[in-house]
């Protein structure tokens, strides 16, 4: 009952607290957190259950749009829930990662008030805990235009959501005890295609109606090609910019990413195949679900269409002709229109460069060096108050050092509000990485093999760069953004690789403003859980 009246109180608060967007609609959502069986790949498993579904319920919103998500943890160990790609702006404080957020408590309650800011497009929410991503616990957000502005397609006939990614048979706490013991993952068991396997879904269409599919890997360790047998993809978003509409017969979409196809049931009525397989991978993993055609009488058949498995430089060709549309209607990365990213010159570079080094006998991965440590205290918390100790920031250097030495530490970039700066992500190894930037969007301006140089600008696509929040590095390659520090917080900079991710391949960055106003950064919330040497401390008055 207390936690009820909490809930209502806290409410109050943040309405009065977002007063400033009375104009902006308010939708609720209530997602209850529990364990239950599930089978993907045919073997029982104890799953994370979203208001008893896996994957859980679709959050769909607006421009705008605030959102009041009352969070119910019914598990019986702590947890969190992040919200991929949605850039939370001036409000890292609902970002849900243990650096902003203390984790919900067993049979306790959190309600995250957020609002989708100048977004459109496809993204996803995960739990960011305790590795429980390998359990489920994921499901798909769609940020739709206002009505009264116009979208670069004709309206879909439907609109059908495809959160693929490999899994594992183990429970996840089984391969969390791998990654803390010292060890590498195993290499995962199967796919999954909205948490089911071989034929286990089925999508259905009209006869010669065009449908959209947002595609999201929310895999933890495989890139993925998705196709479907017979039919033609039509790129028309990538979390969140609109692009130019280019027609491909596959496509690869990396841990995190997100995507958004049109598809035109222009063939000959009865079932294909809808297919996902995964990519540079020792051996290859397949699943598929059902496109079925409402007046079918026939079922699948034929052998699943072909999509290259190690090939880089395909897959590099696909990733460099994904173009902004600068002509459609809908918000930008800079609503104003005062700049185009490509005229500014950068204030500063930041080179991050990832590795896999043993640390004191045991597997961990790091960032310039530098893999990292979680502190007992979330670092938003340690940064509003004031408590010592927790971190210090230059705690990660701005570019890779010279040895192979690597260390552990709590990670804290520093950097300035309104900043432009320029991020070169470098890869050494053989494997491909993925990169998340929360509280952003950020220009993809060049990718290429080898050791990147101040020469490599040479080749930067300064006009028509997508803007999205999740980007690749190939084998042995670079990538490089350009990103506007336009949003005071504390933002996770992490590799989407779970693993990774979990043994150190992430790091923070404080983005900071000296106003000390509300319209640099939200108050912290008046309702925010205190946890660790935050623990006692009081948030604000009402």
């Amino acid at each position: 009952m207390e936690d009820s009246k909490f809930v209502v109180y806290s409410f109050i608060a943040c309405i009065l607290f977002l007063g400033v967007n009375g104009e902006s609609p308010y939708r609720f959502f209530t997602l209850k957190v529990t364990h239950g069986d599930i089978y993907p790949l045919g073997v029982k498993q104890k799953g994370i259950l979203i208001n008893g579904q896996f994957p859980g319920p679709t959050i769909d919103a607006v421009t705008n749009d605030n959102l009041i998500i009352h969070v119910y943890n019914y598990l019986n160990v702590p947890f969190l829930i992040s919200w991929n790609g949605v850039q939370q702006r001036r409000n890292s404080w609902q970002d849900g990662v243990l650096g902003t957020n203390c984790p919900i408590r067993p049979g306790k309650n959190f309600t995250y008030v957020l609002q989708v800011k100048d977004q459109i497009g496809t993204f996803f929410y995960f739990p960011s805990l305790l590795f429980h991503k390998a359990a489920g616990g994921y499901g798909s957000i769609r940020i739709w235009s206002r009505p009264k502005i116009p979208v670069p397609f004709p309206t879909p006939a439907g609109d059908f959501t495809v959160l693929a990614g490999d899994w594992y048979k183990r429970n996840h706490y089984v391969l969390r005890r791998y990654l803390e013991s010292g060890h590498s993952l195993p290499f995962p068991d199967g796919l999954v295609i909205n948490g089911r396997g071989w034929n286990g879904y089925t999508f259905t269409v009209d006869p010669g109606r065009t449908y959209r599919f947002r595609v999201s890997n929310v895999g933890i360790s495989t890139s993925i090609n998705f196709r479907i047998q017979s039919h033609k993809l039509k790129l028309i978003e990538v979390e969140g910019s609109h692009t130019l509409q280019n027609t491909y017969q596959s496509f690869d979409i990396h841990l995190g990413q997100s995507y958004s196809f049109l598809v035109t049931a222009d063939q000959a009525p009865q079932d294909y195949y809808v297919v996902a397989s995964s990519r540079f991978t020792p051996r290859v993993l397949t699943t598929t679900a059902i496109l079925h055609y409402s007046n079918s009488r026939k079922g699948v058949s034929g052998p699943i269409p072909w999509a290259p498995t190690f090939q880089i430089a395909p897959s590099l060709m696909q990733a460099r002709s994904i173009r902004w549309n600068l002509t459609a209607s809908g918000p930008r990365p800079n609503p104003q229109g005062s700049y185009h990213y490509g005229t500014i010159t950068p204030s500063r570079t930041i080179m991050l460069a990832n590795s896999a080094p043993y640390i004191n006998g045991k597997q961990r991965y790091a960032v310039n060096g530098v893999s990292y440590v979680p502190p007992d205290t979330p670092l938003k918390l340690a940064d509003y108050f004031k408590i010592p100790g927790v971190f210090n920031l230059g705690s990660i250097p701005t570019r890779p050092p010279s040895g192979n030495n690597a260390y552990l530490q709590t990670s804290v970039m520093a950097a300035d509000f309104r900043e432009y700066v320029e991020i070169v992500f470098q890869n050494w190894e053989n494997t491909v990485q993925s990169w998340h930037i929360d509280g952003y969007s950020f220009f993809v301006v060049g990718m290429d093999g080898g050791q990147w140089t101040p020469d490599s600008r040479r080749s930067y696509n300064l006009r028509d760069a997508v803007s999205r929040c999740t980007t690749q590095v190939y084998p042995r390659s670079w990538t490089a953004i350009y990103m506007a520090l336009d949003n005071v917080g504390m933002w996770n900079i992490r590799s989407e690789n779970w693993a990774r991710q979990y043994l150190g391949q992430q790091f923070y960055l404080r983005v900071y403003s000296p106003a000390n106003s509300w319209r640099d950064e939200y108050p912290i919330p008046k309702h925010a859980l205190l946890c660790g040497r935050a623990s006692g401390r009081r948030t604000r008055p009402l």
